[in-house]
């Protein structure tokens, strides 16, 4: 077991430091996004939205070079947001984002998301990207969502090395005292020794809990890695498994969630066309109309209130739109769950719909990792804790690099003054002490 926590914390160790580092700052997203980029939020929240339809439209007229993909009225950087493509695969686009004024149809400004060469106006999205794919795309993705994997066991292995050692009979039965063994003292049984000897399970678990003052670096060290993981289990759980969900989704997670709960999500229902959708014969204003028909029966049916539109999407690799809004059922929070259903292109018919929680144990449970990790909830207090956590993460990792680094010095210097001992013994006494040796 040590070992496998050894190998496995220097594994994820440069992973880990770099995700805690980016994810700190990923707590305070839209903040430090608006921060650094004003321009692309409108200055007045005077009057109502337009209807998404609408705005894209607007945005059709305004890159009429570019193939709409969907619009949020209000995207996880606080903005309205419209997604689009090249028309033309030939023709490539010098930007992928446009932000409008969801009062006025006005554009905002645009960008190509995350590219940090563009400006230091990419730079949180830079750090967004950063944080899910570690610059190398795919690649990155696979990378971070293995390390979550291992991180998840891990969390196991590292709480049970903290467990204290299960003591033999032998060793729980310490020698008599010197006024035992001189009185004779017929109360001091060997049942009575043990008693007096054993101390409880949790009462020897308890200075794994704590940080000791006034000590070496090493012991410090050592200290925090134990106690620090200790304290912050659960939400490093929380972490590590939602971390495969972000990057694994269609694999590890799905499967293991469905082998435990009802869990049903677009890429398990809806599987992928031949061709993915170009021209769908259902425009985004008739699709728009057909998820507000069914948004308000599903919400009569199953008694939720529908607060606000929030997005329109087609998903052409599935031939459908999505369509999602936010209601009661949502997790409260900046950045929030939705409510969504998926139409049919070709149709308009309902082919899913999804409910942030009551409807699927496997989707409440998933919905709620995420908006843990995503600190979309509790408030300010949880993501301060959030931010906090991503730092505790680094020094857990650093932690550990410093106990693995005095190990193997320590066994190191070990080996040579064995190898040394042995170099200055006589031949001749070995020779003789291995004759000596029993067989």
């Amino acid at each position: 077991m040590v070992w496998l926590h050894r190998w496995a914390g220097l594994v994820m160790a440069g992973f880990l430091i770099l995700a805690g580092l980016t994810g700190s700052l990923m707590a305070f997203y839209p903040e430090l996004e608006q921060a650094l980029n004003p321009q692309y939020y409108p200055t007045s929240q005077d009057g109502p939205p337009l209807d998404l339809a609408t705005l894209i439209e607007r945005g059709e007229s305004l890159a009429p070079d570019a193939q709409v993909e969907g619009i949020a009225l209000q995207s996880f950087m606080g903005n309205t947001l419209v997604w689009v493509s090249p028309k033309n695969p030939d023709h490539p686009l010098t930007f992928n984002h446009l932000m409008l004024d969801p009062r006025t149809g006005q554009e905002l400004g645009r960008r190509q998301y995350g590219v940090l060469s563009d400006g230091l106006h990419n730079l949180m999205a830079f750090i967004y990207e950063f944080h899910f794919l570690l610059g190398m795309n795919s690649y990155g993705m696979w990378a971070l969502g293995i390390c979550a994997l291992i991180w998840t066991i891990d969390c196991f292995v590292g709480l049970y090395l903290t467990f204290p050692v299960r003591r033999k009979l032998k060793q729980l039965s310490p020698p008599l005292s010197s006024s035992a063994l001189f009185s004779q003292d017929p109360l001091m049984t060997k049942e009575s020794r043990m008693t007096r000897a054993r101390r409880s399970w949790w009462t020897r678990w308890k200075p794994a809990w704590k940080i000791r003052r006034n000590t070496s670096r090493y012991r410090l060290s050592f200290d925090l890695h134990q106690a620090g993981g200790l304290w912050l289990w659960m939400a490093f759980l929380v972490f590590a498994w939602s971390g495969v969900y972000m990057n694994l989704w269609d694999t590890v997670y799905t499967w293991t969630t469905q082998a435990i709960f009802e869990y049903k999500t677009p890429w398990t229902e809806l599987p992928d066309l031949d061709h993915p959708v170009t021209e769908p014969p259902l425009s985004w204003r008739e699709a728009q109309a057909q998820g507000e028909q069914f948004m308000a029966a599903l919400a009569t049916e199953h008694d939720f209130t529908i607060e606000s539109a929030h997005m329109l999407f087609l998903n052409r690799a599935k031939g459908v739109y999505v369509y999602a809004v936010r209601s009661s059922l949502d997790f409260e929070g900046p950045r929030r769950s939705f409510t969504k259903i998926f139409l049919d292109a070709n149709t308009g018919a309902r082919r899913l719909w999804l409910l942030p929680s009551g409807q699927h144990t496997g989707n409440t449970l998933t919905n709620w990792l995420v908006s843990l990790h995503e600190a979309n909830v509790f408030g300010l207090p949880y993501r301060i804790f959030v931010s906090a956590l991503g730092l505790l993460t680094v020094m857990l990792s650093v932690t550990g690099i410093i106990i693995w680094d005095k190990k193997r010095k320590s066994r190191k210097v070990s080996r040579t003054r064995l190898k040394s001992r042995n170099a200055n013994q006589d031949p001749s006494a070995l020779t003789l002490r291995r004759i000596e040796e029993p067989l």
